[in-house]
């Protein structure tokens, strides 16, 4: 679904914010483009707009709201990846992208798991599959 809201407190407000990508479980909270529940995963991918707001505001609401795996996807090749313990996000991965076979960093066939989803893999090259 694009455009999908997420109604992260419809018992106090009407606030919303609109995660790049989430993945949500309970059908019953979706309520015509919002979701009203707690997202198992999102991500969001930084520009230069939005990097600010979306490593401090949205990530601290995602963390209150108990959003269990978050993470941050620059289109500069790097991804933080957050998982919720106790709480709190712990940062328990940053990737720089290297996709150059020649260099000693290369880890473009780095596989990355959800957490939440083992089922789900994709590598660090698929992420970034058509990034200049």
């Amino acid at each position: 679904m694009e455009n999908l809201d997420l109604k992260y407190q419809p018992d106090i407000n009407d606030d919303y914010l609109c995660p790049d990508i989430m993945i949500v479980c309970d059908r019953k909270k979706l309520k015509g483009g919002s979701y009203y529940g707690v997202p198992k995963f999102i991500v969001e991918t930084l520009s230069h707009t939005t990097a600010k707001r979306d490593k401090t505001e949205k990530k601290d609401i995602y963390e209150k709201t108990g959003v269990e795996e978050y993470w941050i996807v620059s289109p500069q090749g790097s991804v933080e990846i957050y998982y919720l313990e106790n709480g709190r996000y712990v940062l328990q991965q940053h990737y720089m992208f290297q996709s150059d076979k020649e260099e000693e960093d290369y880890n473009a066939e780095q596989e990355i798991v959800l957490k939440t989803f083992p089922h789900i893999r994709m590598t660090l090259g698929d992420i970034f599959e058509g990034v200049e």
